[in-house]
């Protein structure tokens, strides 16, 4: 699903994480869950400067999940508002820094100037190559899963794709993601393990790191632990580790 790397072990290329646990980090501090967001902001910031150095192509952000929407409103209004602001701010030094921005998810759904900022980041940072940065916003890898049927079936009933031409390649074509790896690891900070609705077709052969720390605190150094976790897998692809020590010699 999705590009595999050249090797079965070593440097990632694409990292997506989870980022959880920024209203339970204010609310040990007895702060408004807004002051949680904005935390996490920051820690995206520091994240991104971090990964200088490493190789990394892509990393991949659940900053609002389809079912986010359920939150209370005045909590979705805030996370809105969080977002314009942070594109109007942040977009400069990733554009300098040779980072391309990219958005998946349900850009109906969101408000009109929130979409207008998106483009523009996208379009001004179309050219970057140094790491591509995605966010996932009023995405659900359930969500990802539909848009890429309904296109397919669009061609179908047009009478451009034979049914029999599905494969994985194609519908991997269609996935929100396309024309990037599949995520090498899934981090996901707060101390639950689970995937929540996160790119369900593209995490079939990622490796996956839990961690207790809460998002606000996630830094350079927790990072470097879980790159050192990916380095120190053994990706076997459906083949055995013998397999892969024979290619080795």
């Amino acid at each position: 699903m999705g590009e595999q790397p050249s090797d079965t072990a070593g440097r990632a290329r694409h990292v997506a994480i989870i980022m959880d646990g920024n209203g339970r980090w204010a609310k040990k501090r007895g702060l408004p869950r807004s002051v949680g967001h904005q935390r996490g902001v920051e820690a995206v910031r520091k994240l991104v400067r971090s990964l200088d150095g490493t190789g990394l192509e892509c990393l991949t952000l659940y900053a609002f999940s389809s079912e986010n929407w359920k939150r209370p409103p005045s909590e979705v209004d805030s996370l809105m508002r969080l977002f314009i602001e942070v594109l109007q701010r942040e977009v400069d030094a990733l554009h300098e820094n040779g980072i391309q921005l990219r958005f998946i998810g349900a850009r109906e759904s969101l408000p009109t100037i929130l979409r207008k900022r998106m483009a523009d980041a996208e379009a001004r940072t179309a050219g970057n190559s140094r790491m591509t940065l995605v966010l996932a916003v009023a995405y659900g890898g359930q969500w990802d899963m539909v848009q890429a049927v309904r296109r397919i079936s669009q061609k179908v009933r047009s009478g451009d794709l034979d049914p029999a031409d599905i494969d994985e390649a194609l519908i991997d074509r269609h996935r929100a993601l396309a024309g990037l790896p599949s995520p090498d690891l899934l981090i996901r900070t707060g101390g639950e393990k689970r995937v929540s609705n996160f790119m369900l077709w593209d995490l079939a052969y990622t490796e996956l790191f839990f961690t207790d720390t809460l998002w606000p605190d996630f830094g350079a150094e927790h990072i470097a632990h879980a790159l050192d976790f990916f380095s120190s897998r053994q990706r076997r692809f459906g083949q055995t580790g013998k397999q892969l020590e024979a290619v080795a010699d």
